[in-house]
């Protein structure tokens, strides 16, 4: 019988730590069982990964970990986000259903048809986002069990100009956008997260992705459950779309570092 290793990977840090370093979306990897569900040929879904990957993320957040006083945990999706987003809303709640880019995506950056129209999604959700869902979950519980509190980090990236299917256009896209929640991002995470990435080129909030990422059995229940999404623009660490990282990365691992220091 072939074991088939878990889609995700939860890394430990310190037992003292309450932070989380969330990086859900900087893997490339599709199972062959779902690649076939997928209408791209080769060219063009690796085109496709070039521009939906949040490359090297995992990377950083590595070098910040091995970088900070106190090693925070990582919690890291070791498959691509073209096999499901595990940031989504599972329904209806989801505004990127509007461009086919629910939890399961239907269409490309671009638009371009990724799976075909009547596509079940049911079983990917059952497969890859209810347990990726669960063991998140489960990891903030054992935070706030063994500190009182917990600090999910998220770590992505976005491209420096719009792609097509981006729903809020138009708006500022500095060097590192935070993505915030009325709950669970207090004033002095928000001011902590300003200042470590002040050396990075400055930052923005929440423009042009908003938000961040709670489990939704604390989320809007638990304000000791504090979140804050780190968005970096591409251009400050790599070059687009797809390709190496440059000596940013460094830079950023360090802010990233501070941040993790200072909460």
């Amino acid at each position: 019988m072939t074991v088939v290793p878990p889609s995700f990977a939860l890394l430990p840090g310190d037992p003292a730590s309450p932070v989380i370093l969330h990086v859900p979306h900087s893997a490339r990897e599709i199972p062959d069982d779902v690649r076939s569900g997928i209408v791209l040929d080769d060219a063009a879904l690796e085109r496709e990964l070039d521009h939906i990957t949040d490359a090297h993320t995992a990377a950083i957040a590595e070098e910040a970990a091995r970088a900070a006083r106190v090693t925070p945990w990582r919690f890291v999706n070791r498959l691509s986000r073209l096999v499901v987003d595990p940031e989504r809303f599972p329904d209806e709640r989801e505004e990127m259903l509007a461009v086919g880019m629910g939890a399961v995506y239907t269409r490309t950056t671009h638009k371009d048809v990724l799976r075909p129209d009547g596509f079940d999604a049911g079983p990917l959700i059952e497969r890859y986002f209810h347990p990726y869902a669960s063991a998140m979950t489960e990891a903030v519980s054992d935070r706030l069990a063994a500190t009182g509190r917990c600090v999910i980090v998220d770590v992505h990236s976005y491209p420096t100009a719009p792609l097509p299917y981006e729903l809020h256009v138009g708006g500022p896209r500095p060097p590192v956008c935070l993505g915030t929640d009325p709950l669970h991002t207090p004033p002095a995470l928000l001011d902590t997260a300003r200042e470590a990435f002040a050396r990075c080129g400055g930052t923005g909030l929440d423009s042009p992705f908003a938000g961040t990422y709670v489990p939704l059995r604390y989320y809007g229940e638990r304000a000791e459950v504090t979140a804050l999404m780190v968005e970096i623009r591409r251009d400050t660490y790599m070059t687009e779309p797809g390709g190496p990282a440059h000596e940013g990365a460094t830079r950023l691992a360090s802010a990233l570092a501070s941040l993790v220091d200072a909460v």
